[in-house]
């Protein structure tokens, strides 16, 4: 499954010679201007932004925050600055002291979550922190995403509702041909804006755009928290313009130093674990439906779901809820410990042939709304993904879909694994970030990665590596969740506010606790897919 997927609910390497194969025009990363050879650059470079005051989109409950908004622009081709233009939205909630640092940038991950509105909501969530009152908290709809444009899409809310294929996991159900993956591209590309936007969608684009806010933003140098696949983004921002960064903190990072086959197994093997921990709080409940047991939890957990390949369990509002979907459905939930009660109902409901549970959390994985409506998130993951992760070929597909399963052994539909092509293989251009990136960066001042023992979508291995790929500080966080920075957790919150406004890394070996797990629906903004 190429990066696990789950949407907002409450709700990711060069140096310069090899940016310039890569395509990437150069940035003098010296001071605050272009380069003279990237005049043409200069005007984006020189942009003011027109704040207007905004409404963000927030949670029922959550507490209003005076936000403004304003748009960028930026070239869709930093070799062609003269040609196509990007325009993406930015949301700023400014400092409530009267000393602020500077701008603090924001994403929630994904790939393909807005960052206006997580913005907002970390600003909500931090409240009257040290942080919010320091920094002006900014966030941008990455290029393709959310309200930017052009946005990326590939299906109607009808084909998604269908269970439209965007992954080659589940293998073996639905795989692709080859004139499917050629379609799928032409397809993307139609409702995107044309080919060239795919072309121009990878992280090292976006990284190019950070810089042009970095500075439209007045900001002589960057400071910057992101989760998830928010760190890769981060971490190849650190790569490019290490002289222009005050500071990084990164929560559930990716690991840079792992390729696109060894970090999805470690995803797979991180999931499994985590379902084997829900299935062992299951088990000392009265009545759990996947038993007393929980050595036989994956078997029971199979028996429940395989029937739905060839028989759908029935919702109330009409609709079918798949194998897919409650494999899915069952995911979300294991985001946050918070969220294992809501799959043990849906599981319940599911031995009795009902579906509604286990398919609003399906609908909340994706983001789906009740009238039917569903956010781009997913397309722009597939697109994202398609210029930064490495491209198999049909053998190396299968033989990861197989490795999949095997780590990943709940998910597993039980069906033969024949032959799975690479959703990206016709994709119109070549990736562009590279494995590994962000190793060996000189000049980069201390960054903070912080870590979650049993974050079940992006591994707590992967961020020691990280750190160590960084040259930089790590803080361990005790407990069972996705990411930590909106966990409320004091401990995580001192030591982050203490990084950012004083530039004080906590000490080697330091560790916080989780002493209460934080809702899954805050957990899943930045869950990395």
């Amino acid at each position: 499954m190429p990066d696990h997927k789950k949407t907002t609910v409450v709700i990711g390497a060069a140096a310069l010679i090899l940016l310039t194969l890569l395509g990437c025009r150069q940035v003098d990363a010296s001071d605050n201007t272009v380069a003279a050879s990237d005049a043409d650059l200069a005007r984006f470079y020189e942009q003011k932004p027109a704040f207007q005051p905004c409404d963000p989109k927030l949670p029922p409950g959550v507490p209003a925050v005076k936000a403004e908004c304003a748009k960028l622009k930026v070239p869709l081709d930093y070799d062609d600055a003269e040609g196509r233009q990007v325009e993406i939205p930015v949301l700023r909630v400014s400092a409530r002291g009267q000393d602020p640092i500077g701008s603090l940038v924001l994403n929630p991950g994904g790939p393909g979550f807005s960052g206006t509105d997580h913005a907002a909501l970390t600003a909500a969530v931090w409240g009257k922190s040290l942080i919010t009152k320091r920094f002006d908290l900014v966030g941008f709809d990455p290029r393709g995403v959310g309200a930017s444009k052009p946005a990326l899409d590939c299906f109607t809310d009808a084909e998604r509702d269908r269970d439209a294929k965007l992954y080659s996991i589940p293998a073996g159900l639905d795989d692709w041909n080859r004139q499917e993956t050629r379609r799928l591209a032409e397809q993307c590309g139609k409702r995107s804006g044309g080919r060239e936007v795919l072309e121009h969608v990878g992280t090292r684009d976006t990284a190019r755009d950070m810089d042009v806010l970095r500075q439209a933003l007045g900001d002589d140098k960057l400071s910057y928290a992101g989760s998830s696949y928010g760190t890769r983004l981060g971490a190849v921002y650190a790569e490019m313009f290490p002289k222009k960064v005050r500071a990084l903190v990164l929560d559930a990072a990716l690991d840079p130093t792992a390729g696109t086959r060894e970090r999805r197994i470690q995803q797979a093997t991180g999931l499994q674990a985590s379902f084997e921990r829900l299935a062992a709080a299951c088990a000392a409940q009265q009545d759990c439906p996947l038993g007393t047991d929980p050595e036989r939890a994956t078997e029971e957990f199979q028996k429940l779901v395989r029937p739905l390949i060839d028989k759908p369990a029935q919702t109330s509002d009409g609709r079918d809820l798949t194998f897919s979907g409650a494999v899915e459905g069952v995911e979300t939930a294991m985001y946050s410990e918070a969220g294992w009660a809501t799959a043990i109902k849906g599981m319940t409901e599911l031995s009795s042939g009902k579906g509604d549970t286990l398919q609003k959390l399906r609908d909340d994985f994706h983001g789906r709304t009740p009238d039917g409506t569903y956010p781009s998130s997913s397309e722009a993951n597939l697109a994202i993904n398609c210029m930064d992760e490495e491209r198999n070929t049909p053998a190396q597909e299968t033989a990861l879909a197989r490795a999949w399963y095997k780590a990943a052994p709940y998910s597993d539909h039980g069906r033969p694994v024949k032959k799975v092509r690479d959703g990206c293989e016709q994709w119109p251009a070549k990736p562009t970030l590279g494995f590994p990136h962000a190793t060996n960066i000189k000049g980069l001042p201390d960054t903070l990665t912080v870590s979650v023992t049993g974050d079940p979508v992006t591994p707590h291995e992967g961020s020691i590596n990280m750190a160590k790929a960084l040259g930089g500080s790590l803080l361990t966080v005790e407990g069972e969740q996705h990411g930590a920075l909106l966990a409320g957790n004091v401990c995580v919150n001192d030591a982050v506010a203490s990084y950012l406004v004083d530039l004080e890394s906590p000490a080697d070996g330091s560790r916080c606790k989780l002493s209460r797990p934080v809702s899954s629906a805050a957990t899943i903004e930045y869950g990395h897919r």
